[in-house]
């Protein structure tokens, strides 16, 4: 373990979807002087632009941003990877002497980064063969209201039709006797190798709610749609845990016909909304979380400053 007074000084902002995390980071950056980390699990996808919310080309020429576009669709990428890639950047930037920031709403990913990876048996072909079979000609979501009955803090966190994680999190359950939460504990383990401060940010529920449906109409204005459509003429399957995310799921369904435009837009808001207040009940197991409006720039930069001891 590095010694106290050695660790890299690292900031984490972090919130939900759509709360404004990748522009005060980036304005943050820049006054700083710091570089920018990823945590994003979708962002760290080529090709998937749009519906991931990634910063502009223009902002990645201002400040430099890492782990972000490092691999395809179709190719695997896990927290543990997302570990041992942000540890790799951040001992560069702690060498360099470059203030740190990592930005991103996936708890996992801050989770791992900060306790380490968490203990999770292989899977088991067989038993997740057995919950495939079971759902065979049942409901999409009967997996899931199983899996709410044995793990509702799981439950919370996994959209329902997510079938790979549902199975996922209901083997690691009968592998184990513990839910995958019980895992998943934001204070498991022992110090973390790093000095974090940590930066939430938090706006009123509607009016979250309000900038999430207007992204969604922003997204489609961007040529999202194009974009999905574009990844299945290169082949990407819809089964690949990228294509079931949010929005490209949604997008997919449009392109084969499956369901009017209209209706699949106003689902991904309905469900990009959820998964936003899914995000808030995993933070608010982290208590030290410094939460803040976006509006709140002024404190937030002057405790930043402070931390980094920027003269």
């Amino acid at each position: 373990m590095t010694r106290k007074s050695d660790r890299p000084k690292v900031v984490i902002i972090t919130g939900p979807t759509a709360v404004g995390k990748s522009g005060l980071a980036h304005r943050l950056a820049r006054q700083v002087n710091g570089e920018i980390i990823n945590a994003d699990s979708m962002q760290v996808y080529r090709l998937m632009d749009i519906g991931t919310a990634k910063p502009s080309l223009q902002e990645r020429k201002e400040i430099p941003y890492h782990l972000i576009d490092i691999v395809d669709p179709d190719e695997p990428f896990d927290a543990s990877l997302f570990r041992a890639r942000a540890a790799a950047v951040i001992k560069d930037l702690h060498t360099r002497q470059l203030p740190i920031l990592i930005v991103g709403g996936t708890g996992l990913y801050l989770r791992v980064l900060q306790k380490g990876i968490f203990f999770c048996p292989p899977s088991n072909p067989k038993i997740r063969e057995g919950w495939r079979e079971e759902a065979s000609g049942r409901d999409p979501e009967f997996l899931w209201a199983r899996l709410k009955e044995k793990d509702p803090l799981a439950a919370e966190r996994i959209h329902p039709r997510d079938t790979l994680r549902v199975i996922r999190a209901l083997e690691v359950f009968e592998l184990t006797g513990q839910p995958i939460s019980h895992w998943q504990q934001w204070d498991q383990g022992g110090d973390s190798d790093y000095s974090i401060l940590w930066i939430g940010l938090s706006l009123d529920r509607e009016v979250l709610y309000r900038k999430i449906n207007n992204r969604v109409e922003e997204m489609i204005a961007l040529g999202f749609l194009a974009e999905v459509q574009g990844l299945l003429k290169r082949g990407f399957s819809p089964e690949l845990k990228s294509m079931k995310s949010l929005g490209y799921r949604h997008l997919v369904e449009v392109l084969h016909g499956q369901r009017p435009l209209e209706e699949a837009l106003e689902r991904l808001k309905r469900d990009t909304r959820r998964y936003a207040k899914r995000q808030m009940t995993w933070l608010g197991r982290e208590t030290n979380l410094n939460w803040y409006s976006p509006e709140e720039f002024a404190n937030i930069h002057r405790k930043v400053r402070t931390f980094f001891q920027c003269p």
